[in-house]
């Protein structure tokens, strides 16, 4: 099975395509889709729909995994937050991918055993679980957190349903 992970802002959307299980994950491809602080808002979102959709025809994941939006005390912020990841849902459900929703808590405790981890925390360990030879990105460390949160989920699920 693979994954397409998501921690979706507008300026730094993180990115993770995974295969493998919980215990032996695989990166294929992860990064952080950037926008320049001069972009307008609609182009930022234009930008992220349009290399979410190059990422899902490129790697074939079946699944999207994506982080719930955080509670955010300023309005605007959480509309921002909101349409990034709408347009991020839109390319996944253009993509025929099943949708997998993560609160932010159970990512970092899934990454650090934790969650109320620091993003230097949750970068530290996805790295490590990973195996990466570079440090991620906070955006992209979140990313692959919220894979990770998934594959364990899956395997747990499955685990689950076959003891039944």
């Amino acid at each position: 099975m693979r994954i397409l992970a998501l921690d979706p802002s507008l300026r730094a959307t993180g990115y993770a395509v995974l295969e493998g299980t919980a215990e032996k994950p695989v990166v294929v491809d992860s990064g952080t889709i950037r926008n320049p602080a001069s972009r307008a808002a609609p182009a930022c979102l234009l930008e992220i729909h349009d290399r979410l959709e190059e990422l899902i025809t490129r790697h074939s994941p079946q699944e999207l995994a994506i982080e719930l939006i955080i509670y955010v005390q300023n309005t605007r912020t959480a509309i921002i937050l909101g349409a990034a990841r709408g347009v991020a849902l839109l390319a996944a459900a253009r993509g025929g991918l099943t949708i997998h929703e993560y609160p932010p808590k159970l990512v970092k405790k899934a990454a650090t055993g934790r969650g109320a981890a620091r993003k230097e925390q949750v970068t530290f360990m996805t790295r490590a679980l990973f195996g990466l030879r570079h440090n991620p990105g906070p955006d992209e460390a979140d990313a692959l957190a919220v894979g990770l949160t998934h594959l364990r989920r899956s395997a747990f699920s499955a685990r689950t349903i076959s003891a039944i």
